[in-house]
Order: C-alpha cells, then sequence, then structure tokens
C-alpha cells in the first residue's frame, strides 16, 4: 500500500527536530494557546485553538474539522451548505512549525499555518492533500511550475484598505481622515493606527518598506518586500490579521471591502510580478533580535538575488526580457479568466464601473499605463492592476502561475506595448479586449477557461463556483435601495 500524503509530510526529514525546536520556544516566550489556521476559499482565516500543552501531540496527528470549513461552513440560498453536506468527512490540519510565531497583541498566543489532508480512514483517496486548502494548492502549483520551468515567481503586494469610523448604531460609516491622495497630514491622522500595525508587523517577520494616504476617506497603503508568492500571501493574510487587532484596539474599523463609497477611489490590491532563476533565502531580522525571536527564522526569510527574467535583455531598457514577455503575454491572454479571481464580490465590480478614478478595465498591457489591466510599473516587474482588496491571495497567485505557464509552454505573444491612455487608443480605433463588468460575466470567463481552472486544482474549481455563483445569485435576487428609490413610483 502507498505511503499517505499525510504521513510524508508528517514523517518529513528535518520535521521533528522543527517540533523540538517549536516546544523550546513555546516554554521560553511563555505560550499558553495556540492558533491553529488555514485559508479558505474566499480567503477567510479558519482553524481551532489549543492548549500548549498539547502541541507534539497536534504536531503528528493534526486537528479535524469538517470539510465545509474550507467554504466558511456557509448556507447557499437554498439553505444547503456550500461545498460539502453533512455527511461530508472531517479534514486533517497539520501545523507547519517553521510558520510559528508569537502574537505580538497577546504574547500568550502562538500561531501556525497548516496543511490539509484527507482523513486518514476516507475509502478515496486516504490521507490525500485536500484540494480545497488553497494555501497547499499554491505550494504544489509552484513546486510544479518551478520543476518545468526552472523559475520561481516572487510577487509583491499593495493592500489599499480603509479606516472607517462607527456611526451611532454600531455600524461602519465614515472615513477616518479626509480623502487627500498622498497628503502627509492625513497619513499623520492615522499615525497611532499606522505605526501600531507597522509595529506588529514587523514583529511578525513583514519587512515594510514604504506607506502612504491614499484617495479615498480614511485609505492607507502599507507595503512591505516582495518576496516568494506563497511567503507573501502568508504575509498579506497576517496584515489582514494585524489590521483586525489594531481596529479593535483603537475603536475603529478596518475596512477591505473593494468599494464602500462611490465618488472615491477603491481599495485595490496590484500585485506586482516576477519570475527568477536562482536566488537564495536571506535573514531579515525586521528589527527584532536574531538572538531572540519572537517566531521561528523560517518567518524572517526573504529570498535575494538570481536572474530576473522579467528585465530587459536587449538594448530597449523599457521591453521586459523575452521569457517574461511570453510569461506575460498568458497573463494578457486570460485576463478576462483571471478577473474572476482578482475580482472575487458582487462589489468588486463598482470599482470597474468607476472608470473615472483609474480603474483598470481592459487587457492590455503599457510602460507606466494605469488604463491597462497590466503595466510596467519598472524595470524587472509588471503590475497587475485588475485585483482588489478582497482578493485570495493563494488563490491569485495559483491562477497566475497557470497563465504564465500557458504563456511559456505556448510562446503566448502580449502584443505592442500601449502607451496612449487606453480610452484615446480605442476613440483612434484600436480593438481592445474588456474584462468583465459584473461577477457572474467574470465566472463565466473562467468557466471557459481550462487553462486558469488549472490554477483550482481538484474540486477547487468546483467549490469556488458554486460559492461564487451562489453569491451572485444572493445579489441579483436582492431588492436594494436603489430599486426602490429608482421604481417605487413609477407607473406601469
Amino acid at each position: 500500500m502507498a505511503e499517505m500524503d499525510i504521513e510524508k509530510f508528517v514523517e518529513a526529514p528535518g520535521r521533528d527536530e522543527k517540533i523540538k525546536e517549536v516546544r523550546k520556544k513555546i516554554d521560553e516566550l511563555g505560550i499558553e494557546y495556540l492558533y491553529l489556521q488555514f485559508v479558505s476559499v474566499t480567503g477567510k482565516i479558519m482553524g481551532k485553538g489549543i492548549p500548549a500543552d498539547h502541541w507534539e501531540q497536534v504536531a503528528k496527528k493534526g486537528f479535524q474539522l469538517v470539510y465545509g470549513a474550507t467554504m466558511n461552513l456557509f448556507l447557499n440560498r437554498g439553505g444547503d451548505y456550500l461545498g460539502y453536506g453533512p455527511e461530508a468527512a472531517e479534514l486533517v490540519g497539520i501545523p507547519e512549525p517553521e510558520t510559528f510565531m508569537q502574537l505580538p497583541w497577546a504574547p500568550e498566543i502562538g500561531r501556525f499555518y497548516c496543511t490539509l489532508f484527507r482523513n486518514r480512514e476516507e475509502k478515496k483517496d486516504p490521507g490525500g492533500y485536500l484540494t480545497s486548502d488553497c494555501r497547499g494548492n499554491l505550494r504544489r502549483l509552484h513546486d510544479e511550475f518551478t520543476k518545468k520551468h526552472g523559475t520561481k515567481l516572487r510577487i509583491g503586494t499593495e493592500p489599499e484598505m480603509m479606516w472607517l469610523k462607527f456611526d451611532e448604531n454600531g455600524k461602519p460609516k465614515d472615513g477616518y481622515s479626509k480623502p487627500y491622495c498622498y497628503h502627509i497630514d492625513q497619513f499623520e491622522s492615522l499615525r497611532p493606527v499606522s505605526l501600531q500595525v507597522i509595529r506588529y508587523a514587523r514583529k511578525m517577520g513583514l519587512d515594510m518598506i514604504q506607506g502612504d494616504h491614499e484617495d479615498a476617506p480614511g485609505q492607507l497603503e502599507l507595503n512591505w518586500m516582495f518576496d516568494d508568492v506563497l511567503r507573501n500571501a502568508d504575509r498579506l493574510t497576517t496584515y489582514r490579521q494585524i489590521c483586525a487587532q489594531v481596529a479593535r484596539e483603537n475603536g475603529i474599523f478596518a475596512c477591505f471591502m473593494t468599494k464602500p463609497f462611490m465618488g472615491v477611489s477603491a481599495s485595490g490590491c496590484h500585485h506586482n510580478m516576477s519570475l527568477w532563476h536562482g536566488g537564495e533565502d536571506e535573514f531579515v531580522k525586521c528589527g527584532n533580535n536574531p538572538d531572540d525571536l519572537p517566531g521561528m527564522a523560517e518567518n524572517y526569510m526573504y529570498v535575494k538575488g538570481g536572474e530576473n527574467t522579467f528585465m530587459p535583455d536587449t538594448d530597449d531598457p523599457q521591453m521586459p526580457g523575452k521569457e517574461g514577455l511570453k510569461a506575460i503575454g498568458g497573463v494578457v491572454h486570460h485576463l478576462q479568466a483571471l478577473t474572476a479571481i482578482g475580482c472575487s464580490t458582487v462589489n468588486s465590480y463598482r470599482r470597474l464601473w468607476d472608470t473615472g478614478f483609474w480603474a483598470p478595465v481592459f487587457s492590455d498591457w503599457g510602460f507606466q499605463n494605469r488604463t491597462t489591466g497590466l503595466r510596467v510599473s519598472a524595470p524587472g516587474r509588471f503590475e497587475y492592476r485588475s485585483v482588489d482588496s478582497m482578493v485570495n491571495p493563494y488563490l491569485m497567485g495559483s491562477t497566475l502561475l497557470a497563465a504564465m505557464d500557458d504563456g511559456l509552454e505556448n510562446s503566448l505573444d502580449p502584443g505592442k506595448p500601449e502607451e496612449r491612455n487606453i480610452y484615446e487608443a480605442m476613440e483612434q480605433g484600436k480593438e481592445v479586449k474588456k474584462l468583465p463588468m459584473s461577477l457572474g460575466e467574470a465566472l463565466d470567463k473562467l468557466a471557459a477557461s481550462e487553462v486558469v481552472q488549472r490554477g483550482l486544482p481538484g474540486e477547487m474549481y468546483r467549490l469556488y463556483d458554486e460559492y461564487k455563483r451562489d453569491e451572485f445569485a444572493r445579489f441579483m435576487s436582492t431588492v436594494t435601495e436603489w430599486d426602490n428609490e429608482m421604481y417605487m413610483e413609477c407607473l406601469p
């Protein structure tokens, strides 16, 4: 009988030593309780908590939770559980010792990311990797991509979000600052919040590099150094946890909703991408004492060096290298289907419709061109703009890998870079594919794309499509305030 995936994972060389190292950290730091977390299909952070006394046991055996937890355990419009019924088996979550981190706002608690598996006793694929585990999928797909092409994907994200006040009824309402882009005084007005986010982030291994006040009320963008696609996704997830905690501490609301207000800019999450040969992990202390870290050293590793295939390899200082162009050709070719992942909610499309605020709604690319879905923002990297603050970064990374693989495999040409404002270019006769302008349309484009679906392997595509189709159906079947204002007094 073949060895189960779960047993190979648990018995991997060096893992026992890591488990012992974590125990030492737990005891030294006075950790009492552990959060064992994974990420759902929609990017929600799920999991269980256990007393730290049980670390060694759970590190070997894992914890169990219903499959439906990967679907947020939500009901569809018909009252049935999305994705999995009550008869489904329970998953097994195995914590990864190298991801151990003390929570800086609750020093008695330690946190782990987990890899998910099918139950050991299942009749079908017992102990196999659970394909509704978006994080585990990304790791495996990236490994396959690297084995095939010899390159690794590095990503830096630009997470915009808004800090909001509560109204008298306890509902999030107005932004905490005025909508002045890059305004230092407005940045200063949010200093108690932003500095606390930065402090916590650095403690947890985010190498913070810059930040600014954006266009909308209460809208901030804080950035950390780009890195391996999986580690960056983990850091974006951690960043969202940090923001939620800082909001609780300050009595305000951390809003990652894409478009809470019309007439001002939405919150994007641009993905800056590059493909690299080689490179080595280097420790970045992020202001911590290397001899007394609040987590495992792996949390502070960033890949450095190597050969960036997106860098120009001709006399043209702007034009990306040939290999990079093929990869981006794949992304441009599949932008319409990728929109279902990058713009994953009904509300996402409010951003695309509000085109006066630089909404990237066309499948094209250019140099420093903010009217296209992709732009070369600096030599050596492409900025994918049609992705917003509600994105699941694990699914985004996986589907970008699928699109790039197709581009490299089939030498897809992204076309000539568009240097004109895309709206002016269209007035001059250029034909450009428009991105989907609703979640339903985007899901149809995804359904027609075998390539992008490869980034959603196993059960993942079925589950994502089911969840998002239900979300769109709920929206279409809801009478809104706009409906009442528009039609209530209209005659037949």
